[in-house]
């Protein structure tokens, strides 16, 4: 968008009426040879607005009158082209896509019963008893170590995926894209209402602008309360990998709590330690050990599937 198309934008965004005094200085110009005086058009527009049109340089002097500064921009933006408005705040979102099925709302269950084993004993000797028939073999055949490590290494597998398959960055985009727009609406009109403070507009026009800048901040509140699709959107995927990683959690949690873990494993500018001894504040060594062998496979997975989760725009 050219300079002289912004100055239209911002021309029609202070004043609505300011489109037709637009199509009036036009038709004035292609009668007269591309220039217009105020005599032409006096009956069109007020002083007010010629005067804000060669303020802004949309006009410029001729050799008679006044000429348009760009003839081909000054079409574009009155005739749409140019985007007169260039908030596109009424982003096509579909929220149904980002509502849960029926089984996404009972893995959001399960995942929370499943919380419950981090506090009650028997629900952790449970779920550690019923996994250990799977995991033991591996934790018989490997050091505790890398038992930690293939765990990582297979929730980060399952967890690329799940997001890849199940959140979509294309809704996500849109969101994003909905946001920005209302944030720079919000910030141009806060910027007109202080310029017009500055040059010493009328009362009228201030509070005029007072009810734009309102008028925005309720839009972008409603935008706010329809954004908890995003919210779900971010949610649905965390459900399915927290009810299949909690038992896994629950199961080296049982493993080290009520079996025991003999062996020690000696971590970066720590030295040997305990893997029930406290490393980050009361965070055992095993959970930091399996955060930095989790983050650092998800990261490998996703570039080689190749698996770009940013939101993309719409």
């Amino acid at each position: 968008m050219t300079r002289t198309a912004e100055k239209i934008n911002d021309l029609v965004r202070e004043d609505s009426s300011m489109t037709d005094a637009l199509k009036a200085i036009r038709e004035a110009a292609d009668r007269n040879g591309g220039e217009v005086e105020w005599a032409d058009v006096r009956g069109e527009l007020t002083s007010g607005q010629w005067g804000r049109l060669i303020e802004k340089g949309v006009l410029v002097d001729g050799d008679e009158g006044f000429a348009i500064t760009d003839r081909e921009a000054y079409d574009q933006a009155l005739d749409g082209d140019g985007d007169v408005d260039s908030y596109d705040t009424d982003v096509d979102i579909d929220a149904e896509e980002s509502s849960w099925s029926q089984w996404d709302k009972l893995a959001g269950v399960g995942s929370l019963l499943l919380m419950f084993g981090y506090w009650i004993e028997s629900v952790r000797n449970t779920v550690g008893e019923a996994l250990n028939a799977a995991l033991g073999p591996l934790d018989a055949a490997l050091p505790f170590y890398a038992v930690i490590l293939s765990v990582a290494l297979l929730t980060g597998l399952y967890s690329t995926l799940l997001q890849a398959n199940l959140m979509n960055p294309e809704i996500m985009g849109k969101y994003q894209e909905r946001m920005k727009a209302m944030q720079q609406k919000q910030k141009d009109a806060r910027e007109r209402k202080q310029e017009a403070e500055e040059r010493g507009a009328s009362e009228a026009e201030i509070e005029r602008l007072d009810d734009e800048l309102e008028k925005v901040r309720e839009e972008q509140m409603e935008a706010m309360a329809e954004n908890l699709g995003m919210f779900k959107e971010q949610l649905r995927p965390m459900v399915w990998i927290m009810l299949f990683t909690i038992p896994l959690f629950l199961w080296m949690y049982w493993k080290i709590q009520s079996v025991g873990i003999d062996s020690t494993v000696v971590m970066p500018l720590v030295g040997e330690t305990g893997w029930n001894s406290g490393l980050l504040g009361p965070m055992p060594a095993w959970i930091v050990w399996y955060f930095l062998c989790s983050m650092g496979f998800t990261q490998l997975l996703r570039k080689a599937l190749n698996i770009d989760m940013t939101p993309s725009g719409a």
